[in-house]
């Protein structure tokens, strides 16, 4: 320890400027101007902020694991899905690592260990992936994963030289019913036993890594936004490894679109139904965040949907019930974005669009 001392009031000046050029993604001239869009993208930034100041300062120890909550019913990233619970933990490939918990009663989980490079371009590349189906329980629905980048028995999750980060999805039929998946994780083998002291060059790497963090994930989704954009009210045909490599999970088929309507308009989807665990559409805004899914019904899934007497189903995107299919609130948002997911299906039919007067 030393008694000399400096002040440390530039590093937060670095780093509040350098959150402040984040700012920059409100005055692209494709972003939309209306008050609604913009004051959504201020919220955006601040909600962004906060995560990423816990990814990346509370929760950045990978000695010292810490599961935490990525997207919440406020904190919301890349067209977050409604029905999932979305935890994340931060972890090194020169470590191992322990995951315990109980299986309980939510119908699908799955752990991608991923090389994080959202603040540098914008990818976050699967390098390990394992779900309930390839897993082991005991009689009580108890399971352990070892993660790692040798081979070990039993549940074993894959590290690579890059992996620098854990996504566990749970996936609800019905989150008021069902019971999500205990989950806790630990470190085994060599380690330090206590976290080290804080320096300043800790803090501002990571206060710095925060900042350009949030300007990565920004320019990632507007960038897709503005992509989607180009062929508005018809899905995004994109090679699924697009979304794969953005974090997303290689058992979901992912269809995202663009939606632009005006008043009365609304959106009607219509698809088969394949033989699938789960599906499920929701609306998001230009910024790809989900709407709000607790006080309005802004997505629709397997559970909850009235299938036609073909087994197929019809999806009705407008600002009231039409009275006919299955409503989506469009919730104030004349335009935006969306996504369709069809999660372990047999065959991926691209839903049919069109736009009706009602």
């Amino acid at each position: 320890m030393t008694t000399d001392s400096q002040h440390l009031d530039h590093v937060w000046r670095k780093f509040c400027a350098a959150l402040a050029e984040c700012g920059e993604i409100l005055a692209r001239p494709e972003t939309p101007t209306t008050p609604l869009d913009q004051a959504e993208g201020l919220r955006y930034l601040s909600r962004l902020t906060r995560t990423a100041l816990n990814m990346l300062v509370d929760s950045a120890d990978p000695d010292f694991p810490r599961l935490f909550l990525l997207c919440d019913d406020k904190i919301k990233i890349g067209a977050d899905n409604p029905d999932n619970l979305y935890q994340q933990c931060v972890i090194s490939p020169q470590r191992e690592y322990r995951i315990t918990g109980k299986r309980n009663s939510v119908p699908y989980f799955s752990i991608g260990s991923k090389a994080n490079r959202y603040a540098i371009d914008g990818t976050m590349a699967s390098t390990g992936e394992i779900e309930f189906a390839q897993m082991e329980f005991g009689p009580d629905g108890a399971f352990e994963i070892i993660v790692s980048r040798q081979p070990k028995p039993g549940n074993w999750l894959p590290l690579a030289d890059d992996s620098s980060l854990l996504i566990v999805r749970q996936t609800f039929d019905d989150k008021r019913t069902q019971v999500a998946a205990d989950v806790a994780i630990e470190r085994i083998g060599d380690g330090p036993a206590v976290p080290a002291l804080l320096t300043p060059e800790t803090i501002e790497r990571q206060l710095l890594s925060a900042a350009q963090w949030v300007r990565g994930t920004t320019g990632t989704f507007a960038n897709w936004s503005q992509w989607f954009k180009a062929t508005p009210n018809r899905f995004h045909e994109a090679d699924q490894s697009t979304w794969y490599r953005a974090g997303g999970d290689p058992n979901i088929w992912y269809a995202h679109l663009y939606y632009e309507l005006q008043p009365g308009e609304a959106l009607v989807i219509e698809s088969p139904v394949p033989e699938c665990r789960m599906w499920n559409f929701q609306i998001d805004n230009w910024w790809m965040e989900s709407l709000d899914h607790v006080h309005q019904k802004v997505w629709i899934n397997n559970s909850q949907a009235r299938y036609e007497p073909d087994g197929s189903v019809v999806v009705v995107c407008a600002d009231t019930d039409p009275g006919f299919g299955n409503w989506v609130d469009l919730a104030g948002h004349r335009a935006g974005t969306a996504l369709w997911r069809w999660i372990g299906a047999e065959s991926t039919p691209t839903p049919n669009i069109r736009v009706v007067s009602l």
